[in-house]
């Protein structure tokens, strides 16, 4: 027949082009299925590495608030030592500028001023001590109270006086308010003598 031939290269056509169809498609569908595979891998790791530096972060932000901790520790130790330090070196000034024939009673630290009480066996010691105090590099200039006669026998004067202090010592010919003249306003402290104490020898 004459019709049949034409008809199976027809067939023959149309079959072709389905496979070349199939074929186009699934060679597409391998390449964006590779391309997926791809991706999903390189979102794996990254993700892995993002993890990784999260984890680093964290090390590092441990290790910063135990460094923080370790030197609020550390000042706070050298705080305590500075804050030692101020009251010791007063009492250790005091000694050295306090002379024979005089005894401390009570003696006070607040607000970076110092206030005595104390009995000297004569007027001439007492002056002795507060010209002492005034000679001082790291002691103000003293305001003296009262003077008084406390006992007869023995003869006993009591005084008390209060002045500024520094922890620096003082430029000679300083002007009050510059560095070096000025008073250290001091943790307020207290630290008293038994009365009737023995009289403290100037420390030389």
């Amino acid at each position: 027949m004459p019709g049949g031939g034409t008809t199976n290269i027809n067939n023959l056509l149309v079959i072709g082009l389905l496979v070349v169809g199939v074929l186009i498609a699934a060679g597409y569908w391998f390449i964006e299925n590779r391309k997926l595979a791809d991706r999903q891998e390189t979102v794996r790791v990254r993700t892995a590495e993002a993890q990784k530096l999260e984890s680093v972060i964290k090390e590092v932000e441990a290790y910063q608030r135990q460094k923080d901790n370790l030197q609020k520790r550390i000042d706070l130790i050298n705080q305590l030592k500075q804050n030692q330090k101020g009251p010791v070196r007063i009492m250790d000034r005091i000694s050295q500028d306090l002379p024979d024939l005089v005894c401390l009673d009570r003696m006070g630290v607040a607000n970076g001023r110092i206030q005595l009480a104390g009995r000297g066996l004569n007027p001439n010691a007492i002056a002795n001590f507060v010209e002492n105090i005034k000679n001082d590099p790291f002691f103000e200039e003293p305001s003296v109270g009262q003077v008084a006669q406390a006992s007869v026998t023995p003869l006993v004067y009591s005084f008390d006086m209060d002045f500024g202090f520094s922890y620096q010592a003082k430029v000679p010919g300083a002007a009050p308010g510059t560095p070096g003249a000025t008073s250290t306003t001091g943790t307020a402290t207290t630290t008293s003598t038994a009365a009737g104490a023995g009289s403290a020898t100037k420390a030389r």
